[in-house]
């Protein structure tokens, strides 16, 4: 289901760094560069929705989550 809040930039920055320690070091780099360049509002949403609780999920879960990061950001 389509998330019904526009994440902005900032938002989505934010919910990165409130996960960094969580999440592999060259994975957070992919995805702060990533950033970097303008990106759809789509692709925000995706991203922020990827990574917020992402603490708190199971490590099966935090797997395929992180696959799908990285799918996003190689394509």
């Amino acid at each position: 289901m389509p998330c019904e809040i526009d994440h902005s930039l900032e938002s989505v920055f934010s919910k990165l760094e409130s996960q960094k320690e969580f999440l592999p070091s060259s994975l957070y780099e992919e995805i702060h560069t990533y950033l970097s360049s303008e990106r759809s509002q789509e692709t925000l949403n995706e991203v922020f929705h990827l990574l917020k609780k992402y603490d708190l999920v199971s490590p099966e879960e935090q797997e395929v989550r992180r696959q799908n990061m990285h799918k996003l950001v190689r394509e």
